[in-house]
């Protein structure tokens, strides 16, 4: 179970320059307790799909910070709270994530992760915490029109979460007209926003292969059927499929990521083999012509091979919606933190794109969290304070844009 242990928490320059140019504003004490808050969610990471305790304590913030209405248990783990307007209006959603990764931790921080095996290494538990700052403030000035539905998704790593809230019957009554999403970015300075002109995120895929014929002694493998030579074959090929390089338009990339033939012994010739590849490319259209390509690859390679073949981790592109990207750079430029436009999206993917092919006018932006940050996934990876304040009062004011906001 996850419990806040209160501290006290001194702000730095950094933060008390970033609350002096925000217009909506955490105050002190709200910044001290948020961070609290995120170094309570890095001490006890879960996996995609183990979010329970997770969960459950965002159930509890939400209440003790108040909303109209507060439902858990979606796709999963997922929590969502909403804060009605005083008229009709459009529906806004701010998603975060819920989920940590399956990697240990290095760090020696006091907040290091409680949990062997597990970090929040992606910086989830600081967005969570930024849109438990958006509720902070919605609490004291509600929207003039519609309603806001904050939305912590689970299970983002693995790309299934946001398809499950999506297909949950629960959500219906939720579907957004506009979401968005923000991811920190290491590498770049810290609270610059990047924002991409059309595509977000790659569309990525997991593609493992099992290949089967039969084991034989390794002094008459011609009494067996290897899968050796097919392997030989298709890891030459299916990296071929795409070649990464520089982003443009046709971007595609295939990694090699586990290879195993036969059991590690010297007696016997095998009988079995796998291939794991990840397939990434710039748009939906162009995964599945990797697809193709890559299903005919192994067809040719394997024509006396029993062959299965499974998808993983399977991440749709993550396309900005116009309106929603230009609410983000006027968000941006109102608040006065640097601005970069991107012509291409990031390598990386992202499932949020999901919630845009359901109808949402979607758009996610990248926050800067430190040209000399380690970067994500990286075992040393933590989460940078200061940005709480500042993904919190840019997600307020695309709020306040949209729907306006009380006094």
């Amino acid at each position: 179970m996850l419990s806040l242990v209160p501290c006290v928490h001194l702000l730095t320059s950094v933060e008390i320059y970033i609350l002096d140019t925000i217009q909506f504003q955490l105050n002190a004490e709200q910044v001290a307790y948020l961070t609290d808050i995120r170094q309570t969610l890095h001490k006890a990471p879960e996996a995609s799909g183990e979010e329970e305790q997770t969960g459950r304590f965002i159930v509890e913030q939400l209440e003790r910070i108040g909303a109209d209405r507060i439902v858990s248990g979606l796709g999963g783990y997922g929590v969502i709270a909403e804060y009605r307007g005083i008229a009709d209006g459009p529906t806004v959603m701010i998603r975060c994530e819920l989920d940590g990764l399956p990697i240990e931790e290095i760090s020696e921080v006091p907040y290091r992760s409680q949990t062997p095996g597990r970090g929040h290494l992606c910086g989830h538990d600081g967005h969570m915490t930024m849109v438990l700052g958006v509720a902070h403030l919605l609490a004291g000035q509600r929207p003039k029109q519609g309603r806001v539905v904050l939305m912590f998704q689970p299970a983002e790593e693995t790309g299934a979460g946001a398809a499950a809230v999506i297909e949950d019957p629960n959500f219906a009554e939720f579907r957004p007209d506009f979401a968005f999403s923000l991811h920190n970015l290491p590498g770049r300075p810290l609270g610059e926003v990047s924002i991409c002109q059309e595509y977000a995120n790659c569309a990525s895929r997991g593609m493992q292969i099992n290949l089967r014929g039969k084991s034989s002694h390794a002094a008459a493998p011609e009494d067996g059927l290897s899968p050796a030579s097919a392997i030989s074959v298709l890891m030459d090929q299916l990296v071929k499929l795409g070649v990464g390089g520089e982003m443009n338009d046709q971007f595609t990339l295939s990694t090699l990521t586990h290879v195993r033939l036969g059991e590690p012994t010297f007696g016997i010739a095998p009988g079995f083999g796998e291939l794991r590849v990840t397939l990434r490319s710039i748009s939906d259209a162009l995964m599945e012509d990797m697809i193709a390509r890559a299903q005919e690859a192994v067809a040719q390679a394997t024509p006396d091979l029993d062959v299965a073949i499974t998808w993983h981790d399977i991440f749709l592109a993550c396309v900005n919606h116009p309106e929603s990207r230009d609410q983000i750079i006027q968000a941006a430029k109102r608040i006065g933190t640097p601005l970069r436009e991107l012509d291409y999206p990031m390598r990386w993917s992202e499932d949020f794109g999901r919630f845009g092919l359901d109808g949402a006018k979607s758009a996610m932006f990248f926050l800067g969290s430190g040209e000399a940050q380690p970067q994500l996934h990286n075992p040393d990876y933590d989460f940078p304070e200061a940005l709480i304040p500042i993904g919190a009062e840019l997600f307020i004011t695309i709020i306040e844009q949209l729907l306006g906001l009380t006094d």
